[in-house]
């Protein structure tokens, strides 16, 4: 206590020490004396407050387990009485066997009654619920089943107890059995079905899965039930217990099954690359169907079914038992390369059953071995056999061949009339790089097992060869919109299948230095490198273009109509180019980053610079101060709205900036003192600092009041005091010409603008 009251005293001490540090505080010393007094019986009567509060609750629970104890003793005296009641009431209850047999014998007639109903009314529910089973109104059918096997049930139960002879519940079971189980297997049926396209109804209806599920569902607990009144009666209606729930999960099994034997499309006679084929196809099958069940099937099971477990081991046991069935066949040495690649690779990466949405649930790494070890090194030494004599033939003629062939074939893809595959997260893409990575894969994973130096060799050729492909394939897409443009109806997928070469390039980037990293030890960058990244950009970049001129083609009728005197009266022509815009950006949504972003900003870039062509080309020429404050207002407007529209597309920061270019030119419109104009220019030369004479020139045309001296003298003035740079600035004038005006057109302008002037 000594030792606290000291640090209390101490801590005083330094408080008001505090305080009063400085001398005009010694008069607040009264004032500061009453606040601590006022602190401290605030404390003193929390702190009483408190104990109050505790000695009330303490008082309470006394008062509680007081009269907890007295009912405890009212419950012992009580229980004793119905003791000795029991004890004194066993005799009468053997004499009352006699009403105990009549109970039962009214039980079972009292059900006899209850579903007589029932007996004389099954022709019409075994129709109804046919008729409803048609009609896919399952849960219907079902609930109508129920009724009929419940009083089916309960008769037979009632015969069971009595085993008598009785003729209406003798007659009952007899009319009703084989009419519905007839309906029970029919129900069956429908149900299966609906499993079987499991994946297909989840998608479309998956109100129809759930319904399915809960018919399951409520035969479970029939069966359970069921089986519990034979443990205590020793008595079961026929075909209980169902087992649905149990017939379900093979049926799923079966699907699943079904599902990965289907997805050989064609034979090696057909097409070389014919296991390729396969395998991606299945890894591309497994992948989704297994991020549907996650995101949408597994809403439509119980959580104790634990489906997304089920499903991801009944598609691993599926995928197992098809990959062993292709190692038993007699496959040539790229197709052992290419089978033990995906099994030992490629199954477990992130592009199939690693992958981020998929292994967050389940471990991929506790998964059996696709193929027993056995299996693989028997293919492994069988491979290993036939390498040496075909490793020696392998020639850089092969690859070329290879890979055109493979163009070859995403060109024919280009021409079709349905959109190209989009990958998991929405990009549309095609198949091209995945061919042509897998071959290096391949080619790369054997040299690897033979020598470092090979292997390094191996890839050299590879990056190589990729880049002449490349610079094929950009010519390939030059062709291809060229195509195009010779009848805009064809192909009809054209934007959709530019955005899918312009995702390759991204595609082909990441593989690119995928391989490098897990097959190279060098760390400079080669020549190779360098022109693969060179060829990639400018792939996608005219790629970009591509589709930005198919858009201003769209937009070109649109454009004219800017600064016109049909703009000027409430043309619609902004609100039908942002339109058209945010519909094509719509398709644009699927091309991969970073392209996306640069297109839109690109995009953005030339709808500003076609507005101030618009400008510049003096379609229009104000004649009075309403007008140009008409004019600027509506500029001002549309400038607005394309920010709108670009801020939704993310055109990124500079969004303000290239907007604010027209903004800034209306503002020059906009002003009604002419004596002023030269500070407004000035404004917006220091913004835009690559505006060149010509284009202040063009601007004092449009606005039509502005004397050939104050031209003059405003190009004269900035020409001599160069004005300062407000910040960093993005070319937008660079690009953009004004026409020549021809002297007589610059006579009557300056006559007009005069006149004006002097009136």
């Amino acid at each position: 206590m000594e030792e606290t009251s000291r640090e209390a005293v101490a801590t005083a001490v330094q408080r008001v020490a505090g305080m009063l540090q400085r001398s005009d505080q010694l008069d607040k010393v009264e004032q500061y004396r009453r606040r601590e007094a006022r602190k401290k019986a605030s404390v003193e009567a929390r702190l009483k407050a408190a104990i109050q509060s505790q000695l009330d609750g303490v008082r309470t629970g006394l008062t509680q387990l007081h009269s907890a104890l007295l009912d405890v003793k009212d419950i012992q005296s009580s229980l004793a009485d119905v003791s000795k009641d029991w004890r004194q009431s066993i005799n009468t209850i053997e004499n009352l066997k006699d009403v105990k047999d009549a109970v039962v014998q009214h039980s079972q007639l009292a059900s006899a009654v209850e579903n007589l109903k029932n007996i004389f009314s099954v022709p019409e529910i075994v129709a109804d619920t046919q008729q409803l089973i048609e009609q896919a109104e399952l849960l219907q059918a079902h609930r109508k089943l129920m009724e009929l096997e419940c009083s089916r049930d309960d008769l037979m139960y009632e015969q069971y107890r009595m085993d008598s002879k009785n003729t209406i519940t003798e007659l009952f079971p007899t009319r009703l059995r084989p009419q519905v189980q007839g309906l029970s297997d029919e129900l069956a049926k429908q149900l299966w079905m609906v499993l079987q396209r499991a994946m297909v109804t989840v998608r479309r209806d998956p109100t129809m899965l759930v319904s399915v599920v809960r018919i399951i569902e409520r035969e479970e607990k029939i069966d359970r039930r069921m089986v519990d009144r034979k443990k205590q009666t020793g008595f079961i209606p026929p075909g209980r217990p169902k087992q649905w729930k149990d017939k379900m999960f093979k049926v799923l099994e079966g699907t699943v099954s079904t599902r990965i034997e289907s997805t050989q499309a064609v034979t090696r006679e057909a097409d070389k690359m014919w296991l390729v084929r396969l395998l991606e196809i299945t890894r591309k099958y497994v992948q989704d169907d297994l991020i549907v069940v996650k995101n949408l099937m597994v809403q439509c099971f119980p959580p104790h079914y634990n489906t997304y477990n089920r499903f991801f081991l009944l598609y691993h046991n599926a995928v197992s038992t098809r990959v062993t069935e292709l190692a038993s066949e007699d496959l040539e040495a790229n197709e052992i390369v290419s089978l033990l690649t995906w099994v030992l690779n490629t199954y477990k990466s992130e592009e199939m059953m690693g992958h981020p949405e998929l292994s967050s649930e389940c471990d991929v790494h506790q998964l059996e071995p696709l193929l027993p070890q056995a299996v693989v090194d028997e293919l492994l030494s069988k491979y290993v056999k036939t390498f040496t004599s075909l490793m020696f033939t392998w020639t850089r003629s092969n690859i070329t061949g290879w890979l055109r062939k493979a163009l070859e074939t995403d060109k024919k893809d280009w021409q079709k009339e349905t959109e190209p595959e989009a990958d998991q997260d929405g990009y549309y893409q095609t198949t091209l790089p995945a061919i042509v990575f897998q071959m290096f894969e391949q080619n790369l994973q054997v040299a690897a097992q033979i020598d470092s130096d090979f292997r390094e060799q191996v890839l050299k050729l590879c990056l190589k060869q990729m880049n002449s492909f490349l610079v094929r394939y950009r010519e390939e897409a030059v062709t291809y919109k060229d195509e195009h443009l010779r009848d805009r109806q064809l192909p009809q997928c054209y934007v959709q299948y530019m955005i899918a070469i312009i995702n390759n390039c991204q595609t082909f980037r990441e593989s690119i230095n995928s391989l490098k990293r897990k097959y190279s030890q060098l760390s400079e960058p080669t020549e190779s490198d360098a022109a693969i990244e060179r060829t990639l950009s400018e792939v996608a970049k005219e790629g970009c273009q591509f589709l930005l001129d198919e858009v201003f083609l769209d937009l070109e009728h649109h454009l004219n109509e800017l600064l016109t005197k049909k703009w000027l009266s409430g043309s619609h022509a902004v609100d039908t180019i942002c339109v058209t815009v945010e519909d094509y950006f719509n398709d644009f949504n699927k091309i991969k980053k970073p392209f996306n972003q640069e297109m839109t900003s690109e995009a953005l870039r030339r709808v500003v610079v076609e507005y101030i062509k618009a400008v510049m080309q003096k379609r229009i020429t104000f004649r009075n101060a309403d007008e140009r404050k008409e004019g600027a207002e509506r500029m001002i407007k549309e400038a607005d709205q394309f920010k709108f529209l670009f801020r939704k597309l993310a055109a990124g920061e500079d969004t303000d900036q290239l907007c604010g270019a027209i903004a800034a030119i209306a503002e020059v419109f906009k002003l009604t003192d002419p004596t002023l104009l030269f500070l407004e220019v000035s404004t917006l030369v220091s913004k835009y600092p690559d505006i060149r004479e010509e284009h202040i020139q063009a601007l004092l045309a449009v606005r039509g009041d502005a004397s050939r001296e104050m031209r003059q003298m405003i190009i004269g003035t900035l020409s001599e005091n160069k004005v300062s740079f407000s910040g960093p600035t993005q070319p937008i004038f660079r690009d953009i010409t004004v026409p020549t005006i021809t002297m007589t057109t610059m006579t009557t302008m300056t006559s007009m603008a005069t006149a004006k002037l002097l009136k």
